[in-house]
């Protein structure tokens, strides 16, 4: 196998566990694993030195300082779809690669965003506590409202995105309009069918449901800011399964506080897991999910077992999928890696 050394003293490292399912591929190879005993800086930090491969949860940032303590590492293989617990720029300096499980979350998100956008417009939370007081009377109140011919304004579309848009379209009969500024011309074509691209602000003032798609990067934090929300519905609702930092949280509590919008459905929040003493937490009109959009038994073993299998094709000498800095295979180091065919 490329890469081994006489000596065999490097090792895969994961900061978390990951399913045996995912590593047993790595075992059956002969090569060693290497558990922290947890997530804490100092914990990890020691064990650095002699890592090749890092299988990377959510549970640590792969900092500078971090890197520095390898000897000669090679991959961060990414469990989940984003890489922003990375740093990128130190990665690629070091020519260390960065993947990721990109795409195949999509289904589980997709599912998690409906799901969101159903419990939100139909108020089942709300519904279903009141039962359990004994208030039966609630159903005279009509509190839940149709989907059907409501307007989804998406923001980002993306695989997610664009499914979410799909689904909603086919399914309840909704309008759709969309912003994505970074999207390929020819896709817009082939949806305009059913879909309006329009501004950020068109799109916040216009739509019942916002679903914000997006990944978390300089271009994107505090993309839905209170001038966002200012020009939103009082009727309408936002759902958030992408980064917390998308939505300045801050300015969300006070349009939630305000009713200057009617909810809020999160699956991600700025600082995770949120404070104890975050407004959020206490408010009826707000439906919360502890970043586990992508966290179905069946999408993280799909997620885990990518990432290790990206490490042995790394080790095998093959370009692995999923390159998050692809601009590190010009360093010296990696032109002998062969494109599968």
């Amino acid at each position: 196998m490329k890469g081994q050394t006489e000596d065999k003293d490097w090792y895969v490292l994961l900061p978390q566990p990951v399913e045996e399912e995912a590593i047993q591929p790595l075992k059956e190879r002969g090569i060693d694993i290497v558990l922290a005993p947890d997530v804490k800086i100092e914990s990890v930090a020691p064990l650095m030195k002699k890592a090749r491969a890092i299988v990377l949860r959510t549970g640590i940032v792969m900092t500078e300082h971090l890197l520095d303590q390898s000897d000669d590492l090679w991959m961060i293989s990414r469990t989940g779809a984003g890489v922003d617990n990375v740093d990128i720029k130190a990665a690629t300096k070091r020519g260390v690669l960065v993947t990721s499980s990109i795409g195949l979350n999509t289904d589980s998100v997709v599912e998690h965003s409906l799901a969101l956008i159903l419990s939100l417009y139909k108020q089942i939370p709300l519904l279903d506590s009141e039962v359990r007081k004994g208030n039966f009377g609630i159903r005279y109140q009509n509190l839940p409202r149709d989907l059907n011919g409501k307007c989804l304004g998406v923001v980002g579309f993306g695989r997610i995105g664009s499914r979410v848009a799909e689904l909603c379209h086919s399914m309840f009969n909704m309008r759709i309009i969309a912003y994505d500024p970074f999207l390929n011309a020819k896709i817009k074509e082939k949806v305009k069918v059913w879909v309006s691209f329009v501004s950020l602000e068109e799109l916040c003032s216009a739509s019942d449901i916002v679903s914000v798609h997006v990944p978390l990067n300089e271009d994107t934090r505090g993309l839905i800011s209170r001038r966002q929300l200012d020009l939103m519905k009082p009727d309408a609702i936002i759902v958030n399964t992408s980064r917390g930092g998308i939505i300045d949280e801050g300015a969300l509590i006070e349009a939630l506080k305000k009713r200057k919008i009617a909810g809020a459905a999160l699956d991600v929040f700025e600082k995770e897991p949120p404070d104890d003493k975050n407004p959020l937490l206490s408010m009826e009109n707000v439906i919360l999910t502890p970043h586990s959009a992508a966290l179905t038994k069946e999408c993280v073993l799909k997620m885990a077992m990518s990432a290790t299998q990206r490490i042995i094709d790394l080790f095998d000498g093959f370009v692995p999928d999923n390159i998050a800095n692809p601009e590190v295979l010009n360093q010296p180091r990696w032109r002998h890696l062969k494109k599968r065919a």
